[in-house]
């Protein structure tokens, strides 16, 4: 008995961590006809660095679905947009300097 409850614990660890790596907005996932591994490709294309942040999220503009990123490039942060219908990027900007 002991032996399966600490693989029930352990499983549930890794479970309730991966969540806390999902894309926020994945309740849209199933609309979107460009992957969340596609759409980083295209964001990465239009400005290269690290994704720090992503969202899935219902917006004006474009298809009305978009994964939006933030990338970051040394100390500046740049938010791309890529439509989650045609991966056309829709957005990218600067944010400003990065605080840390």
């Amino acid at each position: 008995m002991r032996k399966f409850l600490g693989t029930g614990l352990i499983c549930g660890l890794l479970i309730a961590s991966a969540g806390a790596y999902a894309l926020s907005g994945q309740q849209f996932a199933r609309d979107a006809k460009i992957g969340i591994a596609q759409a980083r490709s295209i964001a990465l294309k239009a400005h290269p660095g690290k994704i720090i942040d992503e969202e899935l999220e219902r917006e004006a503009g474009g298809s009305g679905l978009r994964y939006s990123f933030v990338i970051r490039t040394g100390q500046v942060k740049q938010e791309v947009g890529v439509d989650a219908q045609d991966g056309a990027v829709l957005e990218n900007k600067t944010e400003g300097p990065n605080p840390d």
